[in-house]
């Protein structure tokens, strides 16, 4: 299984591999660099970030470990990135694929899941202390799978075959079910929790910065979502230079960022599982949580800056009119906390974030402006004045396309006049 795992993957690694170019500066002694990585999703419509995630929680924690079998079904409970990936890598190795996914996701990640051949449950957003909370859903089916394929078997072990078992309760459940009789079983990818997404950073992604930024960059920013990013990235490039300042960019109405600037997550009457309702709290998606992952756990951080919905949709449409950057709303929040980090720490230091999504999958919300004017979210902005750039600061940004591998790499400036 593990040679069938490794053939398999190692192409679309290799074809996918994230890089990274500087851009000159005309004045570089002055310049705050901040590099841009930025994901594969212009040939794929997974990301490099959630491929890392989707082939180590498989690979790592299901293949090897044999609770995974070809024929079987890998679930997990997600906004919508890392399930497509899951949904992408699955075929691979035989398996099918499970979603379940909040409904006020955009409906644009749905579609790419279906497209992709998985099958995708949309239920309402509730607290994860509800049993009904996509993630627990999404486990819930994985052990609802296993135990399907096991009254299978034990059907088949005494002599019995599909077409003769028309009354058995294996059928019954299986015609019921989204799963065909014969499935070989279920497993729970579970993002949050399982640390072969923090791995998978810290072996993939964080070792692809160091060596492409020439081993020396000053900060690194993200967001989190389940953490994963953000803490294996952060623990390597510690890992090689205690110096590199590791910061987060939270959402509004995300929890992480009173946890890295006050050491207390929330006030009690805040808990998520003291909510009585889901409210409203960000439209960016994937990124911002109430609660303290296995993953994030494993984040060094120096610091949090508190990004808001204005800021991530004024600067999705900056990249957009000035680069030609069709970023979606965690890519565009991971921007704003890049420039955020620059003005904190000034000139001469090189800064990395990550372009994770691409806006085509938020184009009925991040960039329907029906609905932002619903939320006062109408972007407004002639420049950078929303993150109090004044005129005479200029922000660029550069693109590189390199062939034959089809990348194409961004990177940053953030210069003084």
């Amino acid at each position: 299984m593990k040679c069938l795992a490794e053939r398999r993957y190692q192409p679309l690694a290799k074809r996918f591999n994230l890089r990274i170019k500087e851009r000159i500066s005309e004045d570089e002694g002055r310049a705050a660099n901040v590099w841009v990585a930025r994901g594969r999703e212009i040939v794929s419509p997974h990301s490099r970030c959630e491929e890392l995630v989707g082939m180590g929680c498989r690979r790592e924690d299901a293949l090897e470990c044999g609770a995974l079998s070809p024929g079987g079904v890998v679930t997990e409970g997600s906004a919508g990135s890392t399930a497509i990936s899951l949904a992408t890598v699955a075929p691979a190795v035989g398996c099918r694929c499970h979603v379940v996914i909040p409904d006020d996701a955009a409906i644009e990640k749905s579609q790419i899941l279906e497209a992709l051949g998985a099958t995708v449950e949309r239920v309402r957003p509730v607290s994860i202390t509800h049993k009904e909370h996509f993630v627990n859903i999404a486990r819930r089916r994985a052990h609802e799978a296993n135990e399907l394929a096991s009254k299978y078997q034990e059907t088949s072990e005494i002599g019995n075959h599909f077409n003769q078992l028309n009354g058995s309760d294996a059928v019954s459940e299986a015609k019921s079910s989204n799963y065909l009789p014969d499935c070989k079983g279920g497993f729970f990818a579970d993002q949050f929790e399982n640390l072969a997404n923090f791995r998978a950073h810290y072996e993939g992604t964080g070792p692809e910065i160091w060596e492409q930024v020439g081993r020396k960059l000053d900060a690194f920013v993200a967001a989190a979502g389940t953490g994963g990013t953000v803490a294996g990235v952060s623990r390597y490039l510690k890992d090689k230079d205690s110096s590199t300042k590791c910061f987060l960019v939270d959402p509004p109405g995300s929890g992480l960022f009173n946890k890295v600037t006050r050491g207390v997550m929330y006030t009690r009457e805040e808990a998520e599982g003291r909510r009585l309702k889901n409210p409203f709290d960000t439209i960016t998606e994937g990124i911002g949580i109430n609660r303290l992952t296995e993953n994030f756990k494993a984040a060094e951080l120096d610091g949090a800056f508190r990004g808001s919905d204005k800021e991530a949709v004024e600067m999705s449409r900056y990249l957009l009119k000035n680069d030609g950057l069709f970023l979606g709303s965690s890519s565009a929040m991971n921007c704003v906390g890049a420039v955020r980090v620059a003005q904190q720490m000034g000139p001469g230091h090189t800064i990395v974030t990550i372009l994770c999504d691409s806006g085509m999958r938020h184009l009925s919300k991040f960039y329907n402006a029906e609905y932002l004017a619903k939320y006062g979210l109408t972007p407004s902005a002639s420049g950078l004045e929303f993150l109090g750039i004044s005129c005479d600061i200029q922000v660029s940004f550069a693109r590189f396309i390199s062939l034959p591998e089809v990348d194409i790499n961004h990177c940053t400036g953030v210069k003084e006049q």
